[in-house]
């Protein structure tokens, strides 16, 4: 079974002291990891001085933008809600932009960029995969934007509580912090491996680099200034990756021309729709698919909306972007290897070979570019959503009766204490893939059942639903630290167990819940 690249891969056969993971994977059995030697690793970059000045110059510039973005919403921001919820008053622009750049990351990109370069078009299915439960998220976006409005809910924790009492609290908050914190740290490394790559920089020079820079402007422009960071840089990748994809058809012909290619020997299938095992795609589909259900960087922007019909329009239109946006990205691959016989030993570094075959020198910076923003949008929306929790989770709940400035405070320190989990899993982590395979499990396994409950029937069981949530977090840290047994993934497991403890949340609880989300 094939695997997702989150970042590109450098082979350099050389003695190890430090791993990090290379991919967000539904299946790991056929992982591999990055590895290097602080002192030892000899540096190769893909690109010339000439055009790794050119790059710098565009990089630096980039980072002097965002950082004024922040510092200009430092300005702005003077209330809890306006640092984690961007003060309930997002416009449906930035809303669109927004949800394309969280949805379509460097997973998205470089990920489905080597899945179409190396498989073919079957791999279409994965962008399909990927939004079937964001469709079915739709439907309840009502119901979480009004519940969200009425109770001052800021995480996702906030909501399942106001349902299943202060219980279920503790478990969200593990799986969440446990996903986000490993997903924020992967951004470190994949961001650092771009600058290894175009400028030879070390690969834990680039972390401490990216670090500082993201926890700089998380900590100044909190969500509000993330969302508006997206709505420009997400535009920015809408727009070059459609444009890379025209260029990459052009270069090749046509598809008559494509079509009439000999196929690789490695891939028969590699022109047919049908070339993707329903295995995999059903085992991508609950993984990576219902992950995005839960997702509280998507829940925090149903919240941050001004109003119902700019939460609805906003994510109807950013579903339709992001299921294109990721067709056009497998073409990309695609096309590529027939049209223009593009020969990688590393499909990972497919992307990069692409941009130099068919872009001229100031088009091929500016993909650079657009593959540092598609990073950075999903990773300060990662930061943020994990501060959140940990201020909104953790804080809040024992700091009961202090005013608004100081869980604004409060706040900030939360993104500093982030930053600094993350930079240790990134730096330390020796299987920093897996934490995030077991965050994200626990997230699908003890959370994903609980609140489709909770959104469905309003005066569930609490214990029942604590039960539920638990055994379902439960068996998925279990199987994860038992190594995955028969090659099932967590979730193939927990998920069941989850669903097999369903009924006791749906009895009927003997006396409504009084609770409320602790953001009330």
């Amino acid at each position: 079974m094939g695997r997702m690249s989150l970042f590109p891969v450098c082979r350099e056969k050389i003695r190890t002291t430090v791993e990090f993971a290379c991919a967000i994977c539904y299946d790991n059995s056929r992982c591999y990891d990055v590895k290097y030697n602080t002192k030892k690793a000899e540096i190769k970059t893909m690109f010339n001085s000439r055009e790794t000045f050119i790059l710098s110059i565009m990089i630096i510039a980039c980072g002097v933008f965002m950082m004024g973005i922040s510092l200009y919403f430092f300005r702005r921001i003077k209330t809890y809600d306006d640092y984690n919820v961007a003060g309930r008053s997002t416009g449906t622009f930035p809303l669109i932009c927004t949800l394309i750049g969280t949805a379509v990351g460097g997973s998205t990109l470089l990920g489905f960029v080597s899945k179409g370069y190396a498989f073919g078009l079957g791999q279409l299915w994965l962008p399909v995969g990927m939004t079937v439960a964001g469709v079915a998220l739709y439907f309840f976006i009502a119901r979480i934007h009004s519940e969200g409005e009425r109770l001052n809910m800021v995480t996702l924790a906030d909501f399942l509580v106001s349902r299943f009492g202060e219980g279920v609290r503790t478990p969200t908050l593990i799986s969440v912090l446990c996903a986000y914190s490993a997903i924020t740290g992967m951004q470190f490394v994949a961001v650092a491996t771009v600058l290894k790559l175009v400028f030879g920089l070390a690969l834990p020079v680039g972390i401490l680099l990216t670090w500082a820079l993201l926890t700089a402007k998380t900590w100044l422009g909190g969500l509000m200034a993330v969302i508006w960071s997206d709505a420009i840089l997400g535009t920015l990748q809408t727009l070059g990756i459609f444009f890379l994809l025209s260029m990459v058809y052009f270069a090749s012909g046509s598809w008559e021309v494509m079509s009439a290619a000999p196929l690789p020997t490695d891939s028969p299938d590699f022109l047919s729709l049908t070339g993707i095992s329903g295995h995999e795609l059903t085992v991508y589909m609950l993984t990576i698919g219902a992950y995005q259900f839960v997702r509280q960087d998507l829940w925090q922007r149903f919240w941050a909306a001004r109003s119902l019909r700019a939460a609805r329009t906003g994510y109807a239109v950013a579903i339709v972007f992001t299921l294109l946006v990721g067709a056009a990205v497998v073409l990309i691959g695609s096309f590529a290897r027939l049209g223009l016989d593009i020969a990688v030993t590393n499909p990972d570094l497919s992307f990069y070979a692409i941009i130099k075959a068919t872009l001229p020198l100031p088009l091929m910076v500016s993909m650079v570019v657009v593959l540092l923003a598609t990073i950075i949008s999903c990773a300060d929306s990662f930061f943020i959503a994990g501060a959140s929790s940990i201020a909104n989770d953790v804080i809040k709940p024992r700091m009961k009766g202090r005013d608004d400035a100081f869980m604004l405070r409060m706040s900030r320190h939360s993104v500093i204490a982030m930053s600094l989990i993350s930079l240790g899993l990134a730096l330390y982590a020796p299987r920093l893939l897996d934490i995030w395979i077991l965050g994200s499990a626990m997230l699908v396994c003890g959370v994903l059942v609980p609140t489709i409950v909770a959104l469905c029937c309003r005066t569930p069981n609490p214990r029942g639903g604590q039960v539920m949530m638990w055994g379902g977090l439960a068996t998925a840290v279990m199987w994860q630290i038992l190594g995955h047994p028969f090659g099932l993934h967590p979730v193939m497991i927990g998920l069941p167990v989850s669903l097999a403890l369903m009924p006791l949340a749906l009895r009927q609880a003997r006396s409504p819940l009084t609770t409320t989300s602790n953001a009330e």
